[in-house]
């Protein structure tokens, strides 16, 4: 067998690459061709690249073996052979089995003669072939799958998969669809993905996610992705680095961010504590913390860094305002109708203050009891399936079965910036024709009661401290999931273990572009996602 996977880890915490495009399989398509077609990148060129820069990833990943290769006929296929030729001159033992037949004169080859061998899935050594790899890659099948494959490709999964040794898919796992992750049928298991330009879609949604398992990218030679080619873009950390603002060395309490936070309640004290210490961890100045009377000795006592405001005094609660840059309101309050009220004077005595909506301020929204108030560009909302499916009057598999269309959905009807959660987290802006923004992190360890309060709170700090809701939304995101990952507690993760580890993976200064100083990675790496957990 081969060594367990090493090789290149993932980018450091707060650098990289800051736009990475999350194509469907058409948009990448339609890219290669704009690329080859009017840009002037050779479609050879890009062949090459890719099959060598995958060539390197899996020798430094899996650096001895036999290599069997399963090259589909098509670009995939390509990629495939270029791959096997590196590899080859590079003195490695590999075989090739190809869909289609070759002499050896194969232009992709440059003259090498390859153990090659036509690709029968009927063929009754083809498992024997399989078992005895090291590793196995998967050139099958490209983006342009739609359906279920055929019978002879999913024969060729099928083997591919029994023969129990670790695959490499290229671009996608055959048999995954490159646009939402959907398996129609027989599907490769991969251990590593590598994606070329970009990774596709596909390869972050469930079920593909788990079908991909670790997910690279490698530059092959693309020009730049715009808006108009790709309808989604990844949050990476190096996204986060760009948008970060750092505060003015001249600053104080007040210029710092001022938050009015409502949470809480008789029943949901914890919400008001998680918010309140996400917030303060992610550097926000002043934070007012708004709730019942019957929780200020809890607030008080736990949380002594906010200024406790009575939530049913309302010339408090409107002075609260007054003396606030954001506002976030939601996190355990409930939904009584005094509830409404107090929530709802409070946004309506906003003048256009960003404002945050989460939890029981959705379902307050939902429910209509929030009348005379009306979202501005300032609004953030952050549901989850279940908020989201109310807000939108669907069933929670509905938004689960199409994340992306519930989040342009409910950013058009309530013209809100939309931070959808779930696995991968979706952020959709107010302007319709913007793509989405996808979180790159994110793990059932995070799969806890109170994780949301906490991501209320950091996205609110961010909303105080200037930051427009879409960098808001997706700076929060970044933050909790490096500093969960920075915890490390797995499934034992708790939500006051990622608040109060947000404040030791806050950028120190403006961006500085990436810092490759003593990095092993090679440079055209442009992702490295740890499989799915």
């Amino acid at each position: 067998m081969a060594a367990p996977p090493a090789g290149p880890g993932p980018p450091s915490l707060l650098f990289g690459r800051a736009r990475v495009a999350l194509p469907t399989g058409s948009e990448a398509a339609a890219f290669d061709r704009r690329a080859i077609d009017h840009v002037g990148a050779p479609g050879s060129v890009l062949m090459e690249n890719a099959g060598r820069s995958a060539a390197q990833l899996l020798a430094k990943i899996f650096p001895r073996g036999r290599v069997v290769v399963v090259a589909g006929g098509g670009n995939n296929g390509g990629d495939g052979v270029v791959l096997a030729r590196s590899l080859a001159s590079w003195g490695r033992d590999v075989e090739l089995l190809r869909a289609e037949r070759s002499d050896g004169a194969d232009p992709l080859l440059h003259g090498w003669r390859l153990s090659t061998t036509p690709l029968d899935p009927e063929a009754a050594d083809l498992p024997r072939r399989l078992a005895a790899a090291d590793v196995v890659v998967d050139a099958l099948l490209g983006t342009g799958i739609q359906g279920a494959p055929r019978a002879r490709e999913a024969s060729l999964i099928r083997a591919m998969n029994a023969a129990g040794r670790p695959i490499v898919a290229l671009d996608l796992p055959s048999g995954v669809s490159a646009d939402d992750g959907a398996v129609a049928g027989e599907a490769v298991h991969a251990q590593i993905t590598i994606a070329f330009g970009a990774p596709k879609r596909g390869c972050l949604l469930h079920p593909g996610r788990r079908h991909a398992g670790r997910l690279l990218a490698v530059e092959i030679g693309f020009p730049p992705w715009s808006d108009t080619d790709s309808s989604a873009f990844l949050l990476t950390p190096g996204w986060a680095e760009r948008h970060w603002v750092p505060r003015d060395a001249e600053a104080h309490k007040n210029r710092a961010g001022r938050l009015l936070l409502m949470a809480g309640s008789r029943r949901f004290g914890g919400a008001a504590l998680l918010a309140g210490l996400g917030a303060l961890r992610a550097g926000v100045g002043f934070l007012r913390l708004a709730a019942p009377p019957e929780l200020r000795e809890m607030v008080q006592g736990r949380l002594p860094e906010a200024v406790f405001v009575d939530a049913s005094d309302g010339d408090a609660l409107e002075s609260a305002v007054a003396e606030s840059d954001a506002l976030a309101v939601g996190p355990g309050m409930g939904t009584d109708p005094d509830v409404a009220d107090r929530l709802g004077a409070a946004l309506r005595a906003s003048g256009g203050r960003p404002s945050l909506l989460d939890a029981d301020a959705l379902n307050l929204l939902a429910a209509g009891g929030l009348s005379g108030w009306r979202a501005s560009q300032g609004t953030l909302l952050t549901p989850h399936p279940g908020e989201a499916a109310r807000l939108l009057g669907l069933s929670p598999s509905d938004v689960t079965s199409d994340p992306e269309g519930a989040a342009r959905s409910l950013a058009d009807r309530y013209r809100s910036t939309v931070l959808l959660k779930g696995v991968p987290s979706m952020l959709a802006p107010v302007a319709t024709e913007s793509p989405l923004l996808v979180a790159a992190d994110g793990s059932s360890d995070l799969a806890r009661a109170g994780m949301g309060d906490v991501l209320t709170g950091v996205a609110g700090a961010l909303l105080a401290r200037g930051q427009p809701p879409l960098q808001a939304g997706g700076l929060a995101l970044c933050l909790t999931a490096a500093a969960a990952s920075r915890v490390g507690a797995g499934e034992g993760l708790l939500p006051g273990d990622v608040a109060n580890e947000v404040a030791f993976v806050l950028p120190r200064s403006a961006p500085s572009g990436r810092d490759d100083a003593g990095s092993s990675d090679p440079p055209f790496l442009l992702l490295d996602l740890p499989p799915a957990h």
